[in-house]
């Protein structure tokens, strides 16, 4: 396919897999078998991506508690009320509050990497959290004997380990997830958070080559979590000025669910450098309707109205299920719409004479 296609990273649970993982929380069960339950929903995920053509793949995030705290698993220096995200239908997402350090992960992207690649030969991009999303979790308060500056340094070395570690394991890519850096916007609509953010990851990425940089991407997108967002109604011109200064190769644009893509479109193109790789995003994953191909192929014909073909992606607009708990999307119907993003970029690019 001359027209790359990716998928972001979540798809939903089956539900024999969350069953087996309330079985484990309320002490029923062993952690074996929620190992199990992890690895058989995960060959299903990877069986049933590649059945719908897709060239790269993902872990569907399925062994996650989500796409933003699974470097949080088995830690103790935790408390349960760190910063609080409200969603546009009443319901909150809440990160927990560092309380002591150091600061380490508790578990590294490499590993479900690892895990992917066990099921599959296709390339596979790996989902990672990014390094201001974590930076929530020091308080507001310092904590004694472990500054904020210490944290950074800490922070900064794990986010780092986590990319590498994932390429390491052979990822194809690497997409650090920053869904908020639109939400940022909304806490302070003055941008100093979100450049404070930029230039976090950017410390980040200064660890990394050239080439490297060209196989790591990121993801912004207004959220997605029980069919609402936190930030569709922040100006996605807000964001984009300040998202394309990160030393990156690669972008992955929430687009289907934009309500003037063509302003937004045209703003990309002026950011855009001629080496970036942009994928644009085709499919609404928060939308119950699957789209057709024929929609799919217009939306990337739309976007190559406005960006070089030979700089152009496509991709979902978020995950399908961020959050394990999130059963709002049927698991079916997010093969589908993978499906429909595959066969309508292949129209597109047809059309396009690739």
């Amino acid at each position: 396919m001359a027209i790359p296609t990716e998928p972001i990273g979540s798809v939903p649970r089956p539900p024999q897999l969350l069953q087996v993982m309330a079985s484990f929380q309320a002490g029923k069960i062993a952690r074996e078998a929620l190992e199990d339950a992890y690895a058989e929903a995960l060959r299903d995920t990877i069986e049933h991506l590649e059945e719908t053509g897709s060239p790269v793949l993902t872990d569907g995030e399925q062994s996650k508690p989500s796409f933003a705290t699974y470097p949080l698993s088995g830690l103790q220096n935790l408390a349960p009320d760190g910063v609080v995200i409200p969603f546009a239908d009443g319901h909150q997402r809440q990160l927990p509050r560092l309380t002591a350090g150091p600061f380490r992960y508790g578990i590294h992207a490499g590993s479900y990497t690892k895990a992917a690649r066990a099921y599959t030969q296709r390339p596979v991009k790996q989902a990672v959290i990014s390094a201001s999303a974590l930076s929530l979790l020091y308080p507001a308060t310092e904590i004694p004997g472990y500054s904020r500056e210490a944290f950074v340094a800490d922070l900064i070395n794990e986010a780092e380990a986590d990319i590498r570690g994932a390429f390491d394991e052979g990822a194809a890519s690497v997409q650090i997830d920053f869904t908020e850096g639109r939400l940022s916007l909304k806490l302070d609509p003055s941008g100093d958070l979100l450049r404070s953010f930029v230039g976090l990851n950017n410390q980040v990425l200064a660890r990394f080559g050239p080439d490297e940089r060209r196989k790591i991407g990121v993801h912004v997108c207004p959220g997605g979590d029980y069919d609402s967002t936190h930030s569709a109604d922040v100006d996605y011109a807000g964001l984009l000025p300040d998202l394309f200064k990160l030393n990156v190769g690669r972008f992955y644009l929430q687009m289907a669910s934009e309500p003037d893509r063509k302003r937004v479109l045209q703003l990309v193109s002026r950011l855009a450098s001629p080496e970036h790789l942009v994928f644009i995003g085709v499919i609404d994953p928060i939308n119950p309707v699957v789209e057709t191909a024929a929609q799919v192929r217009d939306r990337v014909l739309e976007a190559a109205s406005f960006l070089s073909v030979k700089q152009l992606g496509t991709t979902d607009d978020c995950g399908f299920a961020p959050f394990a708990d999130d059963t709002s999307t049927a698991r079916d119907t997010a093969f589908q719409k993978i499906r429909a993003r595959v066969e309508g970029t292949e129209l597109a690019a047809r059309e396009l004479g690739y």
